[in-house]
């Protein structure tokens, strides 16, 4: 944009104001002398022509056209200055009488078909304005009507008008020339004594501002500029001074800079030393972490794991209870280790967080059965509450979540003398995939001061260093498990006040996962029954009556003995027995014994299964009260399962799941015996044929004459270690493609990706966990995991055609008790995934048929193993076997055009499932 100089400045507000004032001024008295002039010009020729109209009228009666004449004659030689001619016409519109008989009488006759005009009219044009007006005779008496006898035109010329006009222009706006004129001098004028000085002062700037600090402005000037020039000229002369004085500065500076650089090399030298040195004793001690971590692990993997796999055999109550014990005990010595490790892992920034499936409420009962024996022993009442509608199946770091509520809850029962400790678990959905978890921990203890309170999250402090003596610890726990919870998306937080007790919880995120844990409780077993529950503990009471108002119960809530009695008293009138069962809550007093066995003595003859909860866990104790005609004995807090095992007199390992036995053939590669001993029968309950390898030597002979469906590979061994077997195998076997799985004891932060970069498919650490491995299998073994023994049989011995046409004529399109049974008897989830299915079948139907166009293979395993995966709990019986062996043929490579009797047979089956589904639902809807 062109920016507006001084110059123009002037000229602008001079010379154009000057002109448009000029200008408009001349043009508006012109304009307003021109209108004066055809004003006279018009009231003039009506004073002319109206007067000969009423002079004329007598001559016109008498038709003397000598007078007439001699009339307008006089007159147009009165005005002969405007008037070109004078004619009278009769009222037929001829001509009567004209002054000037060479004069275009046409021209002023009224055109054919005009009348007469009753009053003085004007035709108008550039050079003439022809004037009209009637000639009249007023007759006698008021009433009578005027009589037109004709009228008189004027022809008047405009030529002497106009030349004045055009004058009076022609004057105005030389005038308002010769002003803008003179304008314009006087504006050079200034522009010649101001613009100039101002030009030079800005030249000198210029240059001063390119560093010619000996620029001044020079010339005697006038006034304001004056002044201005005198201050540029004086701020030219202080910034050469203050560029003499800066250049001295730096000239010092860059000395003393010289110097502190020479001292800086030093320093860095030094700092490099050190840097190489701290290097290495950090090498050393990542190493010593990795070196532990692997060799305390490694025993332990095996006591935890070979206790595991004994807890799975037949076993008397107390060896059930003492392996258990063991259980506990290792995954403490666990826990510790894992400590060391995060601690480290939280001073170096480098903590990870798992990602795999869990039961939130197994984790919590967990943490919770190694701490009830410390809150029972301070005979403390301790309660949990976990909201129904959190999922049993997440997807989280469940050790970590654990720590953290261990910690909580331990601190919790070491600060409370009595009183009790309750525990809120409740759940916040965000998304189709994540959800919020808080679990709150209240305390009744002796709670924290405002000073206590602000040193609790700092790394070896505690509120009170006289606990230390007291209670035992170190002072890291909460800062662990704040960092955790920062980790896990979450955060933790506390409320207090001294001698009040404490509230502390903690939320965190995690996954939701779409597949359900197995073991889980047939709560229809216990639909409708009824069950007198007894409880003087509000919390314990209503955390137990929401688990049992879940399994869909008739709960009967008693408060106090006395209610208790009513109740009973009522039952002795109704003399018939209205309770199923009887749970009866009571705390460990020194009377504990004989009230319970009063109570018992009370309660019997009314409800045969009465069962107890008592905040103990003495042997003795339980076996007494047993024996006094309790069924069972609790240990509170009371948890799900074993009040659900102890209401039905099923021991808990009937619940445990009858796993599927995969026909697939897996390699287990470790050092260790125990370890290996543990992994074969851990994967024998899953998989049909196990192959074991001490070494990576012979697990690399053993890929290079066999085909595995996957390969558990431990990393550290002799002769040939993981990762160089791996990439043996990669290059050079029947397995390149087989899923690698990493088995590792390290537990250090990057070992996981780091395991991923060398090219494993996935990262265990051990001691392995169940879950997790039956999650690994699924992974990357998920062909035949929902075939049931029958089916795979079929599968492994008939052949893919004939499998497809005996289940077509021997089964159903849909199967609905099926479905139900694939989803644990929950009718309403069954018809959602129906419905989902029926939906989704036809958009699957045409893609499915678009790949076959294509020939695209890679397209069509992802099509069937979709479908396939949708078919395994919607009760589709034959669809479902006819994806499991299409997907186990295209794996297997088979060709497409080998394929078409199982394509055709599949879209056969889609046919029949659209068909037959709607109306499995309708009925259902019906009933």
């Amino acid at each position: 944009m062109h920016k507006i100089s001084l110059k123009d400045w002037v000229v602008l507000l001079t010379i154009l104001p000057t002109a448009i004032i000029a200008f408009g001024l001349a043009g508006y008295f012109s304009y307003n002398r021109s209108s004066e002039l055809n004003e006279f010009l018009n009231l003039r020729a009506q004073s002319i022509i109206e007067p000969l109209a009423i002079t004329s009228k007598s001559a016109l009666l008498d038709s003397d056209r000598e007078k007439l004449r001699i009339i307008i004659s006089a007159a147009h030689r009165s005005q002969s200055s405007l008037v070109k001619s004078i004619a009278i016409f009769t009222l037929d519109n001829q001509i009567f009488v004209t002054s000037a008989y060479h004069g275009n009488t046409n021209l002023m006759r009224l055109k054919a078909g005009n009348e007469i005009p009753t009053y003085t009219q004007g035709e108008h044009s550039d050079d003439y304005i022809i004037f009209r007006t009637p000639i009249i005779e007023e007759k006698a008496g008021n009433k009578s009507k005027p009589e037109t006898l004709g009228y008189i035109a004027v022809h008047i010329d405009k030529n002497q008008i106009k030349f004045k006009q055009q004058s009076q222009y022609i004057i105005a706006f030389t005038m308002a020339f010769l002003s803008t004129l003179l304008s314009g001098i006087f504006a050079l004028q200034l522009i010649r004594n101001v613009a100039k000085p101002v030009n030079s002062m800005v030249h000198a700037i210029d240059r001063i501002r390119e560093g010619k600090l000996e620029s001044r402005v020079s010339g005697q000037l006038v006034g304001e500029l004056n002044f201005l020039k005198n201050g540029i000229n004086a701020m030219a002369q202080s910034l050469g001074n203050y560029q003499n004085e800066m250049q001295g500065s730096i000239d010092q500076a860059t000395i003393d800079l010289r110097e502190s650089l020479e001292q800086y090399e030093i320093q860095n030298v030094e700092l490099s030393i050190a840097k190489k040195k701290a290097q290495e004793a950090n090498k050393i001690k990542s190493e010593f972490l990795a070196n532990m971590s692997h060799e305390l692990r490694t025993p332990l993997n095996g006591v935890i794991g070979f206790t595991r796999q004994v807890l799975k055999t037949p076993l008397s109550d107390s060896q059930r209870d003492y392996l258990q014990t063991i259980d506990r005990s290792a995954n403490n010595l666990l826990t510790i280790i894992n400590d060391i490790l995060d601690f480290s892992k939280l001073d170096a920034g480098k903590m990870v967080i798992e990602s795999i499936p869990f039961s939130l409420r197994e984790s919590i009962e967990e943490s919770l059965t190694l701490l009830t024996p410390s809150a029972h022993k301070k005979e403390i009442e301790l309660s949990i509450k976990i909201d129904n509608s959190i999922p049993d199946s997440l997807l989280g770091d469940a050790m970590r979540i654990k720590q953290i509520m261990s910690n909580l809850v331990s601190n919790a029962i070491k600060f409370t003398q009595y009183g009790s400790v309750i525990i809120d678990v409740v759940y916040k959905v965000i998304n189709a995939k994540q959800a919020a978890v808080k679990i709150t921990v209240t305390d009744t203890g002796i709670g924290m001061n405002t000073d206590q309170q602000q040193a609790i999250f700092k790394a070896f402090a505690q509120a009170d260093q006289s606990i230390t003596r007291l209670h035992g610890g170190t002072g890291l726990g909460l800062v662990i498990c704040q960092r955790l919870a920062y980790e896990m998306k979450g955060d933790i937080g506390f409320s207090s006040r001294e001698n009040n007790g404490s509230v502390f919880w903690f939320n965190f995120e995690c996954g939701v996962n779409t597949l359900s844990l197995a073991g889980e409780l047939d709560h229809l077993r216990l639909a409708n029954k009824s069950i007198l529950y007894y409880e003087p503990h509000s919390h314990s009471r209503s955390a137990t009556c929401d688990i049992l108002l879940n399994w869909q119960m008739q709960v009967t809530q008693v408060e106090s003995i006395q209610q208790l009695n009513e109740i009973l008293e009522l039952e002795n009138q109704q003399a018939e027995v209205s309770f199923d069962y009887a749970l009866i809550g009571h705390d460990r007093t020194a009377t504990a014994l004989s009230d319970l066995k009063k109570i018992i003595a009370q309660v019997k003859p009314h409800v045969a299964n009465v069962h107890l909860a008592i905040n103990s866990n003495s042997p003795s104790l339980q076996d007494a009260l047993i024996a006094s005609g309790a069924l069972s004995c609790l240990s509170k807090p009371v948890i799900a399962k074993k009040l659900y095992s102890a209401l039905l007199a099923e021991p808990e390992s009937l619940f445990a799941p009858n796993k599927q036995i995969l026909p697939i053939k897996v390699l287990a590669v470790d050092d260790n015996e125990a370890n290996l001993k543990l992994i074969n029968a851990l994967l024998l309950e899953q998989v049909n044929e196990v192959v074991l390898a001490d070494n990576g030597m012979k697990a690399l002979e053993l890929c290079q004459n066999e085909n595995f469906a996957l390969i558990f590979m431990d990393i550290q061994m002799p002769i040939m270690d993981g990762i160089s077997t791996l990439k043996a195998i990669r290059s050079n076997s029947c397995n390149t493609t087989t899923p690698v799985i990493a088995v590792t004891a390290h537990a250090l932060s990057g070992e996981k990706e780091k395991m991923q970069q060398q090219g494993f498919n996935a990262y265990m650490t051990k001691p392995i966990d169940e879950t997790m491995l039956s999650h690994i299998i699924y992974e990357y073994c998920d062909v035949n995991h929902f075939i049931s023994s029958a089916q795979q049989k079929e599968l492994t011995e008939a052949k893919p055609v004939l499998i497809s046409k005996q289940v077509e004529q021997n089964a159903k399109a849909v199967d609905w008790q099926l479905a139900l049974e694939r989803t644990g008897d929950r009718e309403e989830l069954a018809k959602e995934m129906l419905t989902g299915l029926i939906e989704g079948l036809p958009e699957s139907q045409k893609e499915i048929s678009n790949a076959l166009v294509k020939d695209d293979t890679n397209e069509l395993k992802s099509l069937i193993h979709k479908l396939n995966g949708a078919c395994c709990y919607t009760g589709v019986p034959n669809l479902s076997t006819v994806c499991q062996e299409l997907e186990t043929q295209l794996k297997k490579g088979a060709d497409l055009d080998d394929l078409e009797p199982e394509f055709l047979d599949l879209f056969e089956q889609i046919e029949q499932v659209l068909m037959q589904a709607p109306k499995v639902l309708a009925e259902l809807e019906e009933s």
